[in-house]
């Protein structure tokens, strides 16, 4: 039977790289998928492709989220997973730098409207959704990020926003489990996953610059490589499913080791 069999889900940020994946994933595991997005030209398009339905989405607006929600629940009747997926790392916005020093106030606060602010959002409204189900509870899938864990000084509001995301999802997990809503959130943070977001900082694919660049950021992660895509919606499939009933207020690394520490080679002894 498909993992997904019967549930629905409502995935952000879907219109391409790891939101179109995970839709793409929850299609095949026999959910049923709103995929949602901002962008309205590659959106319903995407969607489409992996056999989802498609609602535009402005995380940041409140009222957006509630009637988005409640579409779906007038529809199918129930909401079983959310993944809060939608997020911007704000380099397009400013041509200045992003460190501590150089970084403007309105990218830092356009950042956190998307990044956090629209996972707050996200969580408030899967909540009240999910509050309704019979049977009850669900799973809230909130996307974090390597730069959540350590510091990086040229993305200091990327970073700040999704170190926020990790720490909002141990207290809904908390607050959902004192309720005892069954409902369960848990973060996945990823670190160099090959999409378009990366796109502005590796140049055009195929060229020395994109080779050399994409060769210095793998350089110190132990498996030598980019994740994809669609590891990460394996993952997300398996905390939509309820095979991760008894799993919530976690954070699930995705980065080929690198939090774990740097690959030396091995030293021979004797």
């Amino acid at each position: 039977m498909a993992r997904l069999s019967s549930k629905v889900c409502l995935i952000t940020g879907a219109a391409r790289g790891i939101g179109k994946a995970v839709a793409a994933a929850c299609v095949r595991e026999g959910a049923a998928v709103v995929a949602t997005d901002l962008n309205t030209e590659l959106g319903p398009s995407a969607a489409a492709e992996v056999g989802a339905s498609f609602a535009e989405l402005d995380v940041r607006d409140d009222a957006a989220w509630r009637r988005v929600v409640d579409a779906v629940l007038a529809e199918h009747g129930r909401l079983d997973a959310v993944v809060n997926n939608a997020g911007i790392t704000g380099f397009d916005l400013s041509p200045t730098g992003h460190d501590p020093e150089s970084l403007e106030l309105d990218v830092w606060r356009a950042v956190m409207a998307t990044n956090l602010e629209g996972v707050a959002l996200g969580c408030r409204h899967a909540i009240r959704a999910m509050r309704t189900n019979d049977p009850g509870g669900g799973s809230i899938i909130n996307m974090g990020s390597r730069s959540g864990v350590v510091g990086i000084p040229g993305a200091s509001a990327y970073a700040a926003s999704k170190a926020a995301v990790a720490n909002h999802t141990r207290s809904v997990a908390i607050y959902c489990a004192e309720q005892g809503l069954g409902i369960c959130c848990n973060v996945i943070q990823p670190a160099a996953i090959m999409t378009p977001m990366w796109e502005p900082m590796l140049g055009p694919p195929g060229t020395p610059e994109h080779d050399a660049a994409v060769k210095a950021i793998v350089a110190d992660c132990p498996l030598g490589r980019f994740g994809t895509a669609e590891e990460v919606a394996a993952l997300a499939v398996y905390l939509a499913s309820d095979e991760s009933a008894y799993t919530t207020g976690a954070s699930f690394n995705l980065d080929g080791g690198t939090l774990a520490g740097v690959a030396r080679p091995r030293i021979e002894l004797g």
